[in-house]
C-alpha cells in the first residue's frame, strides 16, 4: 500500500482548507450526535460501543478504528491519500475537542436540535471534504476496494459492512435511536448538495486519489474479462 502523493494545481490552497475544515466540522458533528442522546450515525455507534468497553474517550477509538480500517485496504490494493491519513488522525481529535467543549444537553427539545444540527453540519462537512479530492476516508475506502475486488454492487457492500457496524456496535453498547435514522436518510441528498456546491474549478468531486481512472478487471465465467469501474467518491457516499 503506498500513498499516493499530494497532488498540485492552482486550488491547492483552497483545497487543503477545504479538506481540514471539513476534516474538523466531521468530527465537531459526530460529536454533537454524542450530545444529543438520540442515536449516532453507524461507525459512530460503533465507536461509541468499543468505548463503552475500553474506557478509551470515542475520539481515540475513532482513530484506533480508523487506523485499522486502512490496514485492511493493504489486501485489497486500495491507496491512501493525504485525505485518507488526515481522516484518521483529524476527526477524532476533533470529536474529542468539540465533546469536551460542548456540555451535556437537556431536554428532548434541546436534544433533536442538537441531532438536527450534527446531521447537518455532517453533510456540509462530507461535502467539504470529499470535493477537494485527497482521496476517500478509510471506511469509504475499504467499501469502493471491495466493490472493485468482488464485482458487487456499491450499495450491497456498503449496507452489508454500515449492517455489521451498527449491529456490532449495539451490542457493545452503542447508541442506535432517530438519529440514526435521520442520518440515514438525510446525508445521501445532504452530501450530495454539498459536493456540488463545494465543487473545485466547476466538477463536481470527481474519482479519489489513487483511483481516478482505474478499473479492476477480473475474468468473468466465460473467460471474457468483466470490467468493474471505480466509482467516484459522490457515488460511493450517496445511496446507490
Amino acid at each position: 500500500m503506498s500513498i499516493t502523493p499530494v497532488p498540485r494545481g492552482a486550488h491547492l490552497t483552497r483545497r487543503l482548507i477545504q479538506l481540514y475544515v471539513g476534516l474538523a466540522l466531521y468530527g465537531a458533528s459526530s460529536a454533537l450526535l454524542v450530545r444529543a442522546g438520540l442515536g449516532l450515525e453507524p461507525w459512530g455507534v460503533l465507536h461509541q460501543g468499543l468505548a463503552e468497553r475500553t474506557g478509551l474517550s470515542i475520539g481515540v477509538v475513532s482513530i484506533i478504528v480508523g487506523a485499522a480500517v486502512l490496514l485492511l485496504w493493504i489486501p485489497i490494493r486500495q491507496r491512501p491519500g493525504l485525505g485518507t491519513v488526515s481522516n484518521v488522525f483529524a476527526i477524532g481529535i476533533a470529536m474529542d475537542g468539540t465533546l469536551a467543549l460542548v456540555p451535556e444537553v437537556q431536554g428532548l427539545a434541546a436534544q433533536i436540535a442538537v441531532m438536527v444540527a450534527g446531521v447537518v453540519v455532517n453533510g456540509v462537512a462530507t461535502g467539504l471534504y470529499i470535493a477537494a479530492q485527497f482521496g476517500p476516508g478509510p471506511r469509504d475506502g475499504l467499501m469502493t476496494g471491495l466493490h472493485l475486488r468482488t464485482g458487487r454492487s456499491i450499495r450491497l457492500v456498503r449496507t452489508l459492512i454500515e449492517v455489521a457496524v451498527v449491529v456490532t456496535g449495539f451490542v457493545l453498547g452503542g447508541s442506535l435511536g432517530a438519529g440514526t435514522v435521520l442520518y440515514a436518510l438525510a446525508i445521501g441528498p445532504l452530501a450530495q448538495f454539498f459536493l456540488r456546491l463545494f465543487a473545485i474549478g466547476g466538477k463536481p468531486a470527481a474519482a479519489a486519489a489513487g483511483s481516478d481512472a482505474e478499473a479492476a478487471v477480473a475474468p468473468g465465467s466465460d473467460g471474457v474479462d468483466t470490467t468493474v469501474t471505480t466509482p467516484t467518491p459522490e457515488q460511493a457516499i450517496l445511496p446507490q
